[in-house]
Parts: C-alpha cells; sequence; structure tokens
C-alpha cells in the first residue's frame, strides 16, 4: 500500500515541478524514475527487518539498493546538469525528503515495537491517521459555523477559528479514546495528536502552494471528487516526521 501512494504521489509532484519549472521536463529517463527507484529503496530499509522476500529481508534490499542509487545517481544527475537547470537536482532532493522519507518513517513506527494487539507498532500509526481525519472534519465544521479569519492566502478558505477549533477537538477525541482503550497514555497521545493535527494542517497548505504554483486544483484524478494522491496524503507526510521525532524521544 505505501508503495503504491509513494509512486503515485512521485509521479504527481513531477507533474507539478514539470509546470512551474518547464526545465524540469529535460531531465533524462534515468535520473527522473531512478531518483523514484532510490526513494522506494529508503522505505524498503526502514521495514526493520520484519518484512522478507523469500529469505531476503527487504531492509538489505533497500539498504544495498540505497548504495547502487548513491553511487549512481550523483553522476547521472551530473551529466544531466550539463544540459538542464540545476535547480533539477534540487526539485528532485526535495521530493526525497517530502515523499519517500516521511512514507518510510511511518513505515518505521509500523515496525518498531514488538508484534502483539495491543503494540505500539498498530496503535501510533492508528492514531497518526485518525488524527488527521478528526482534524480535517472538525476543522472544516468550526470554520464553516465561526470562521471569519483566513489562515493563509495560499489556502483562502481555511480560518484560524477552524484551525485552533480542529486541533483542540482533536486532541480531545484522541485523548477519550486512549483513555477507554488503553494502548496508550492519555499524555502521550494527547501530545502526538496535537503534533499530527498542527503539523498536518502545514502539510496541507504545502501542497497547496505546490498547486498554486503550478497553476492546478488538484493534483491528480487517480481518485475522482477527491483529486489525486497528493491531495489525500499530504498532511500525512508532514505529520509522520513530527510524530516519529517525539515517538523516539518519548515512547
Amino acid at each position: 500500500m505505501f508503495s503504491i501512494v509513494h509512486f503515485g504521489a512521485w509521479l504527481e509532484y513531477q507533474k507539478l515541478v514539470s509546470i512551474f519549472n518547464p526545465q524540469y521536463n529535460k531531465i533524462g529517463f534515468a535520473h527522473r524514475y531512478g531518483i523514484v527507484l532510490a526513494g522506494w529503496c529508503v522505505l524498503l530499509f526502514f521495514t526493520n527487518y520484519i518484512l522478507k522476500l523469500s529469505n531476503l529481508a527487504l531492509t538489505d534490499i533497500g539498504f544495498w539498493g540505497g548504495v547502487v542509487f548513491m553511487i549512481t545517481l550523483p553522476l547521472i544527475m551530473l551529466v544531466d546538469s550539463k544540459r538542464v537547470f540545476l535547480g533539477n537536482i534540487f526539485y528532485s532532493i526535495v521530493g526525497l525528503i517530502y515523499i519517500s522519507l516521511p512514507l518510510a518513517l511511518l513505515i518505521e513506527l509500523r515496525t518498531h515495537w514488538s508484534e502483539d494487539a495491543s503494540s505500539l507498532s498498530y496503535t501510533v500509526p492508528i492514531l497518526i491517521i485518525f488524527s488527521l481525519w478528526i482534524n480535517d472534519t472538525m476543522a472544516y465544521i468550526v470554520g464553516s459555523i465561526v470562521g471569519r479569519t483566513p489562515l493563509s492566502k495560499i489556502s483562502p478558505k481555511k480560518t484560524w477559528e477552524g484551525t485552533i477549533g480542529g486541533v483542540i477537538l482533536t486532541i480531545a477525541v484522541i485523548c477519550l479514546i486512549a483513555y477507554f482503550t488503553k494502548r496508550i497514555s492519555i499524555v502521550d497521545a494527547g501530545i502526538m495528536s496535537g503534533i499530527a493535527a498542527i503539523t498536518g494542517t502545514f502539510g496541507d497548505l504545502f501542497e497547496s502552494k505546490l498547486k498554486r504554483m503550478a497553476g492546478v486544483k488538484d493534483s491528480g484524478s487517480i481518485m475522482p471528487g477527491h483529486g489525486g494522491f497528493l491531495d489525500r496524503f499530504d498532511s500525512l507526510l508532514f505529520a509522520s516526521v513530527f510524530v516519529w521525532l517525539y515517538a523516539g524521544i518519548a515512547l
């Protein structure tokens, strides 16, 4: 599932960059798809030896694939840079940080703890996803009722009232769930849900900025009526990184 999201998000990201930076269309085939495969190797590496292909761990495949791409991709990019804008290398690196790394860290959370019914390896990723769903819903409801102050020119429909209300209600709902399920402490649940709600909003704004620069309404059309992969997972890409940082320190 994460591989599908990864490749779909990368194709949309490269399409958006090619619109507002036409020079990106001139990168070679090896650069365009090599960087995507290199990002996928990062995902494989972070499976923490949990998943295997026959007797070969995906972590090892990701590691050695990453070594190959670390050697070959810089050479490919240098060849490309002789005939195209050097900024293309920058946009490809940004794609790795924006798409591949967050998904890899979400996988790392899923495989970090021991595998049992009450394991944090189930709880934390689900907490992130639930927090984002709740925040989107509550921010829309609160913003529709009392929203008056625009949050940003990037996304005029978002309001400060809706954003703050969404964060507060997200923390409240997740804390209630934590209280009744006993899967995680209420304090950790509240902090992580707050982190997810706040950083997820920035993820939404970042993707909106990319679309505005490209002059498009949706990043793609894979899900009719809902846009593309980036439209659906923009909040998750930002939230995963910051919740992973907190989990690594506190859990």
